[in-house]
């Protein structure tokens, strides 16, 4: 079967598609999915879960038809239904593939009123998006969050589900020309994230929601209130984020609560996801639709800053 992979050292690696893979075959609980999209995550190539994989398949945001369930499987879910996941970073085979292994827990029922393109652009980023609002930063009612790289597939998830279903106050920070698309998914105000004095122009907010990390999360901490909460998903993640370790602001702002996470699978989550999309109160993300074919194409196009949608790679076409 197609699949993309990642061959050589973190440090020096190259991109191929390949057709020499072995279509997988699911056992115990597993599900088959045939894969119709599979959308890229240009962070993957230093993430060490990748590496330490058997066939260095990557991939972990899926969207296609449900092709075969393990002998063990009692779940809702039956052949030929149209599904999205998102596969645990620690999946034995990435999703980029005609054919995917997934688990009962990262699989949902695939939006109707979308694209399977559109829907393989969705899990991470909904998922990440929704853990922060819901489960790190606890948002309620009425709150006023900042929300830095608001026009990324995951800043423009959060903007639009802290919006839509908490009516948060939501400042971003983005590109000028950027500002348009953020302000329509809800933002209060938007902010150039390359202007020197931003963090001035913004004071008390309850949350930081940071995906960028870097000089931009040191900055961002000037805008929250004394017992505030900034939690970051910049990768490469920050030293500190790990072995039980504290930022050096903390000394500075010593109530303020700052965490770094890894987005897990939800398929129920996503289910809430898919619900929301075809009531029309959360709108797809921009895609950049790639054939197979166009794989390598897609991963460079994937890297760049300032891209106009996320990278999806098409294996079946609709």
């Amino acid at each position: 079967m197609k699949a993309v992979q990642v061959l050589g050292t973190r440090e020096n690696h190259r991109i191929v598609l390949s057709d020499t893979l072995l279509r997988p075959s699911p056992t115990g609980h597993q599900i088959l999915i045939k894969v119709h999209a599979a959308g890229i995550t240009a962070d993957e190539v230093i993430w060490p879960e990748l590496y330490a994989s058997t066939h260095r398949v990557p991939g972990h945001d899926i969207s296609g038809t449900i092709e075969a369930v393990g002998p063990e499987y009692d779940g809702p879910l039956s052949l030929g239904q149209s599904v999205y996941a998102m596969l645990a970073a620690d999946s034995p085979q990435g999703g980029q593939s005609e054919y995917a292994i997934a688990m009962p827990n990262e699989v949902a029922i695939k939006p109707l009123s979308i694209s399977h393109a559109q829907a393989a652009a969705l899990p991470i980023p909904a998922l990440t998006a929704w853990e922060a609002v819901f489960s790190r930063m606890k948002l309620t009612q009425g709150s006023k969050a900042l929300v830095t790289g608001a026009s990324g597939a995951v800043g423009a998830m959060f903007v639009q589900i802290a919006k839509k279903l908490l009516s948060a106050e939501v400042i971003g920070l983005a590109s000028p020309s950027k500002y348009d698309f953020v302000q329509e998914l809800g933002a209060t105000k938007v902010l150039d994230y390359g202007s020197l004095d931003w963090c001035d122009k913004i004071h008390g907010v309850d949350a930081v929601f940071d995906t960028v990390g870097g000089e931009v999360l040191t900055k961002a901490w000037k805008t929250v209130k004394q017992d505030g909460v900034i939690v970051t998903v910049g990768d490469p993640a920050p030293s500190w984020a790990f072995n039980g370790g504290q930022p050096e602001e903390s000394q500075t702002y010593p109530g303020v609560k700052c965490l770094h996470f890894i987005v897990s699978p939800d398929g129920d989550a996503l289910t809430h996801v898919a619900s929301l999309i075809d009531d029309g109160a959360l709108r797809p993300i921009p895609v950049q639709v790639f054939e197979a074919k166009e794989a390598v194409e897609a991963w460079k196009y994937a890297s760049h800053r300032g891209r106009k949608g996320k990278a999806v790679i098409q294996f079946l076409s609709e």
